[in-house]
């Protein structure tokens, strides 16, 4: 078996570049960069120049996977493509992993899914790597374990995702229907849309308000408010935005016998001294409140991020060892962003599962009349600290 994981990049963008620039710092002892494939003629002149001049570059994709120079794939392209080049990857038996989103609508992930199946020794991930983060895994940790009862209600508002008009203009795919497929949901959330179902589970219908270019000039959503039912009574508000210039990353869960509050990084965690439905029928003050104390949660204090997830993928390649999130798993936040959408688009709930062709019989009216930007071949910028 091979000493390191050669690895190949599709698309030298922004987070791609970000990849390759510490990959060539032995930034995973596993793997070893071999290849960028990019259709900017630009944009492999600049690798060449910044990352190294001694890995092999091609202006075709499918070109460098038929080259033989590599063992895995990351693919770091616009949305819609992310299925086409994983099915790429999977046919000539090379290792994948797919950076967020899965795809666009949940139908072309699906059938990325299920040609996943036919090929089981080929190694299949996404980048979640908000998993790694220490504070969501003891969240679900604390929920899962049943010890505090079942959830009550679960809110999260992430709005510190504040994005300015240049940052739209920098590309002109950039939220645009035909180019992006959406806008906050599909781009900057399908992070924490992983997480909210990784953590607390798929609901059961969902009822969501959106602003399409409410803070910017553009044609997607930059501004979402939904609600959740779920199957045992309990809810959920997600709340997200771009335009908030000051913004918030709050995310509480109330349960039987606690509440959880992540914020700034920090969990904590209020105590009841006996579950509520325990204590309200013997309590025999009006305004009483049920007695608790408050905690600061322990963590292993661990969050390696981008680099843990790719860890994690070579030792599953070289090892066996376990991934952080299989690829046939985006289909799960992408589920959660497409009811988001019908459901705006539609003006009413949607239940889950819902009618995926009509969402992308309702999609595709919106790539018809989508208006392609013009840039003068894109901007490109460090993703360090953005996540």
């Amino acid at each position: 078996m091979a000493e390191q994981v050669r690895l190949g990049i599709i698309g030298i963008g922004n987070q791609g570049s970000t990849y390759a620039r510490n990959f060539v710092k032995d930034w995973v002892p596993d793997i070893r960069l071999a290849a960028i494939a990019d259709i900017n003629p630009a944009r492999i002149a600049w690798a060449k120049e910044n990352v190294s001049p001694e890995i092999a570059y091609f202006d075709d994709a499918v070109t460098m996977l038929d080259s033989g120079l590599i063992d895995a794939c990351v693919i770091a392209i616009p949305h819609y493509d992310h299925p086409r080049y994983v099915m790429e990857c999977l046919h000539r038996g090379i290792h994948v992993m797919c950076e967020k989103p899965a795809g666009v609508y949940t139908n072309q992930v699906r059938r990325m899914n299920e040609e996943a199946k036919k090929y089981p020794d080929v190694v299949f991930a996404m980048m979640f790597n908000q998993r790694t983060n220490c504070v969501y895994r003891k969240m679900r940790e604390l929920i899962q374990s049943g010890k505090y009862g079942r959830v009550r209600r679960a809110n999260w508002i992430i709005t510190n995702w504040y994005r300015s008009q240049y940052y739209y203009d920098s590309g002109d795919w950039r939220a645009t229907w035909a180019g992006e497929g959406g806008g906050v949901l599909l781009n900057q959330c399908p992070h924490q849309l992983d997480l909210w179902q990784w953590i607390l589970g798929m609901p059961k219908k969902v009822q969501s308000f959106m602003h399409y270019g409410q803070w910017h000039d553009i044609e997607v959503e930059d501004d979402v408010t939904t609600y959740m039912e779920y199957e045992d009574g309990h809810t959920g508000v997600f709340v997200t935005s771009t335009g908030d210039p000051h913004g918030t990353n709050r995310f509480e869960v109330q349960m039987d016998g606690a509440q959880l509050v992540c914020e700034n990084d920090v969990l904590t965690l209020y105590e009841l001294e006996e579950l509520e439905q325990d204590w309200t029928v013997n309590n025999k003050i009006p305004f009483a409140q049920v007695p608790g104390k408050e905690i600061t949660v322990e963590t292993d204090g661990l969050n390696p991020q981008h680099q843990g997830v790719f860890a994690a993928f070579a030792g599953r390649i070289l090892r066996g060892e376990p991934l952080v999130a299989g690829g046939e798993e985006g289909i799960n936040g992408l589920t959660l962003s497409n009811a988001m959408h019908l459901s705006a688009f539609l003006g009413h709930p949607v239940e889950l599962p819902f009618d995926e062709d009509l969402f992308e019989r309702e999609l595709r009216k919106r790539i018809a009349t989508s208006r392609r930007k013009e840039t003068s071949g894109g901007v490109f910028a460090d993703t360090a600290g953005t996540y």
